[in-house]
């Protein structure tokens, strides 16, 4: 499942600690490690004078260099390169170029406002990107000796697009022995309006609920089939909160003890590519634990 990760750093604490935690990661698969720096095009040809443009490239070099110690300390093998063009782009169609299996990128911390934010590069990898993105908060990353991911959750909502997730979930709980959590969400604002949702008739939560068991269900026949040994867990779960199924993501999360989240995103559309789903966008803005978004399968 992972044999090639590509991991991309920009010299910031939070990209630093999300490459030593896709290190680890590696390490548990046997994966062959790229770490990647890209020197914005657009901020070198700002620059005045050709030795302005050198000290960026050091920057990006010098960033390679703390993650080629760490992965040295960690006794995993990794090669290092510096590109130039845009960040984002650039990224993407490396790891794409070479069939990697995963991008492992930071994520900022909490504003002022207590919402989670992404990093403007990190945001543009994930909406991009063909290749499944690892997004790992920087206040989760830790010193310890490997990510401890003891319970993994998969969301999903019955749809095909939603079915991508599965076997990453699957293949993570299985090499860390972890038990595997499969939830649907049942946004009872979307089905009947915030004000209407406790007056919903009983028939349709029923029919609602009843969506949501097969949806949790049909995930969890595949994951026995393909990895007997994982413990799987199903829920199905009703949120009223104008958050909608982030909000009920979010909340198990929580109260189950989540290390790491597994979704899809919604993949290209007819107009280019289209942007992450609602649901994903605000799970990676308000969770406190790596992500993993995996692109809808073609």
């Amino acid at each position: 499942m992972y044999d090639h990760l590509v991991v991309a750093v920009d010299g910031s604490d939070e990209a630093g600690r999300a490459a030593r935690h896709g290190i680890r990661f590696a390490r548990a698969f046997d994966a062959a490690v790229t770490v990647l720096s890209v020197v914005e095009r657009a901020a070198v040809r700002l620059v005045e004078t050709a030795g302005n443009g050198r000290r960026l490239r050091e920057r990006s070099e010098a960033a390679l260099a703390d993650v080629e110690m760490v992965a040295a300390e960690l006794g995993h093998p990794v090669t290092t390169t510096v590109l130039e063009g845009t960040p984002a782009a650039r990224i993407g169609d490396y790891a794409a170029e070479r069939n990697a299996d995963a991008i492992v990128v930071g994520r900022r911390g909490a504003t002022g406002l207590g919402a989670r934010l992404l990093g403007g590069v990190t945001e543009r990898i994930v909406h991009r990107s063909d290749v499944p993105v690892f997004v790992v908060p920087g206040e989760t990353a830790d010193d310890g000796d490997e990510p401890d991911y003891g319970r993994v959750l998969v969301t999903t909502d019955g749809s095909e697009r939603a079915e991508a997730a599965i076997p990453h979930g699957t293949a993570i709980a299985r090499r860390y022995g972890a038990g595997l959590h499969v939830l649907n969400v049942v946004d009872l604002q979307a089905a009947g309006g915030v004000f209407n949702a406790g007056g919903l008739e009983r028939e349709l939560l029923d029919r609602l609920d009843a969506r949501g068991r097969d949806a949790v269900d049909r995930a969890a026949r595949r994951v026995r089939a393909s990895a007997p040994g994982v413990t799987v867990r199903t829920a199905v779960e009703r949120t009223t909160s104008f958050g909608g199924a982030a909000a009920g993501v979010r909340e198990y999360v929580g109260t189950a003890g989540i290390d790491l989240v597994v979704m899809s995103s919604h993949g290209r559309s007819n107009l280019r590519r289209q942007l992450l789903g609602s649901v994903a966008s605000r799970v990676l803005r308000t969770v406190d634990v790596p992500v993993l978004v995996v692109p809808r399968e073609e």
